[in-house]
């Protein structure tokens, strides 16, 4: 059996790495965030590609994510990205990253 606080640890520990990764390049630091936010998610249980799991999962939480890997998506294509969108997807992600913590920590 897993205990929680060893991937508590680890996620918040690479999570302040990033923080320190979007102060210097926010746009290059979003897709990084997506793919932690993403491991968080699969670890906890979300399936966010089977859309009968997911009726279960707190449609922000959902919403969020799906939202903010769009936007890293079209970094890792090399798409022309508005920086209003990035911010709006770290902050969706940052959203996404306090409920998982919380949830884990319960």
């Amino acid at each position: 059996m897993d205990e929680p606080g060893l991937d508590l640890d680890e996620w918040e520990g690479r999570w302040q790495e990033l923080q320190d990764a979007i102060a210097d390049d926010s746009e290059q630091a979003l897709p990084e965030v997506v793919r932690l936010i993403d491991e968080m998610l699969r670890a906890g249980g979300y399936d966010l590609e089977e859309p009968v799991t997911a009726e279960g999962d707190d449609p922000e939480i959902r919403r969020g994510y799906l939202a903010a890997r769009d936007v890293a998506a079209a970094v890792d294509r090399g798409d022309d990205v508005d920086a209003e969108d990035v911010e709006d997807a770290l902050d969706d992600l940052r959203d996404v990253y306090d409920y998982l913590i919380a949830d884990r920590a319960t």
